[in-house]
């Protein structure tokens, strides 16, 4: 046994790195800028100062956020390429330079164009008005512009309406004519000096363990989730809070619900086909059968509210209450308690119908084994036959669903949270796939991955001390 688990642990490396390197690339594939989100603007201020403000500020937070790294520990790309393309910032004109060498090949030249570009742009802004407004307005929108082209005829066109403007105004083009003429040289030595054929040349690049991959796991594995794109803050915070109201709600419904089933489903078995085992078979059916979501909003509907009669204004409405921490324990928790009854009640109800019958049927397979009629012959009572003998085997279905309920305990009910109000995990992952707040999300889907493996292997134990006589070698 100790074997078999020391084995399934082993396994759960590989799994685990596997999972967190398909969440890690569906981070880096989620769209927007996080940097950008952080600093909740997508283009700085006008003028220099905001657009030095913006570049200090955004490098800052790209630096907290490590995306300063290489983004894993090695790189096949092609001999056109710099070992360094991970440092430029932001992600647009990283992606702009990396069209520019799909298409050229020269990195040297390309550098040297953008930087000069980006040099021309700072300079443009300082310029003051006086010189030209409308004129200026027109440069600077077409230096913008210029950031996102990489094409020849584009940015050729751009350039000409560039010359335009410097020969209708002569005191602009005496400003910054002869910068611009070096822009204008610079782009056109990538073109006299392409070298498309290094992009076919295939080239392997080690960049180590300090890559964003490498310290985003460490940090995971260590229970740092990183930075919430919402407000700045340690995502640590808002999922521990939320994992406590969803666990709380989780481990009531189950207790309710195997409580309550496995009861329910002995007794009907060992009344098969009476007016009761109809009855009762029909019932779980039809709670089965309700979606969850229409529960929810009906028990809100009409038994939170007075609307429909004082007799309906039953429960509290949505939310957890209005006391907050520094009140008393016992008003807070008799009031959080009433506030989860039928939260509860909507993830209980349809669990215990499907348990209650899982638990009907594997009864009744497990009578019809010869060890039992051998049980039945030898004169042993029925509660003795029924939970020494047939119970220990008939739960078995029960614990392969424990391996379900592990992920279920902290990846919560996008639709009963939601319709309640209760900040758990769902609502947190709604809230957070909304706003765009991807770290939160897919840390989730980190944990609960990580949740339904340790649920396997309890499951495993378990079938040992439900049947001693189950064995794991291998």
């Amino acid at each position: 046994m100790f074997l078999y688990i020391l084995k399934r642990i082993l396994l759960f490396i590989p799994t685990f790195l596997v999972i967190s390197l398909v969440a890690f690339t569906l981070s880096k594939c989620s769209p927007g800028d996080p940097v950008e989100r952080l600093l909740n603007s997508s283009s700085p201020d006008g003028g220099a100062h905001g657009m030095l403000t913006y570049k200090r500020d955004y490098q800052i937070k790209v630096r907290q956020l490590g995306l300063d790294k290489p983004t894993f520990y090695f790189e096949l790309t092609a001999a056109a390429y710099p070992d360094t393309l991970y440092r430029i910032q932001p992600f647009n004109k990283r992606t702009l330079m990396e069209k520019f060498i799909a298409q050229y090949g020269n990195w040297a030249s390309i550098d040297r164009f953008t930087k000069k570009r980006e040099a021309v742009e700072q300079q443009l802004f300082e310029l003051p008005d006086s010189l030209g407004a409308n004129a200026l307005i027109g440069l600077k929108k077409t230096f913008r512009n210029l950031a996102f082209v990489h094409q020849d005829k584009k940015i050729q066109y751009m350039f000409a309406k560039v010359e335009k403007v410097l020969s209708e105004n002569p005191v602009i083009d005496q400003a910054i004519g002869t910068d611009l003429e070096q822009l204008f040289a610079s782009y056109n030595n990538i073109r006299a000096q392409a070298t498309p054929n290094l992009c076919a040349i295939p080239r392997f690049i080690w960049y180590g363990f300090d890559n964003q991959y490498h310290n985003w796991l460490t940090a995971f594995v260590s229970g740092d989730f990183g930075i919430s794109l919402q407000n700045g803050q340690p995502s640590g915070g808002r999922i521990r809070d939320a994992i406590w109201w969803t666990a709380v709600m989780s481990v009531l419904s189950i207790i309710c619900a195997f409580g309550l089933a496995i009861p329910i489903g002995v007794y009907t078995a060992q009344r098969q086909g009476s007016y009761f085992d109809r009855v009762t078979s029909t019932l779980l059916f039809m709670l089965y059968s309700l979606p969850t979501f229409w529960v929810a909003t009906m028990l809100v509907v009409f038994f939170t509210t007075p609307e429909y009669g004082k007799w309906a204004n039953i429960f509290p409405s949505i939310g957890l209450g209005n006391l907050t921490q520094g009140d008393p324990f016992w008003p807070r928790f008799w009031q959080r308690l009433s506030h989860l009854i039928l939260p509860v009640f909507c993830l209980t109800y349809a669990s215990l119908a499907f348990i209650a019958r899982q638990m009907r049927e594997s009864i009744l397979s497990v009578n019809r084994l010869d060890y039992i009629r051998t049980a039945r012959a030898k004169g042993l009572s029925s509660q003795v036959i029924l939970w020494k003998h047939a119970f220990r085997n008939a739960i078995f279905p029960l614990i392969t669903m424990i391996a379900l309920l592990f992920p279920a305990v902290i990846a919560g009910s996008v639709a009963i949270e939601l319709i309640f109000n209760i900040p758990g995990m769902g609502l947190l992952v709604y809230d957070s796939i909304v706003a765009e707040d991807w770290p939160v999300v897919f840390t989730v889907l980190l944990l609960t991955a990580v949740m339904t493996m340790l649920g396997n292997l309890v499951a495993d134990i378990l079938y040992t001390f439900a049947n001693p006589r189950v064995k794991f070698r291998s």
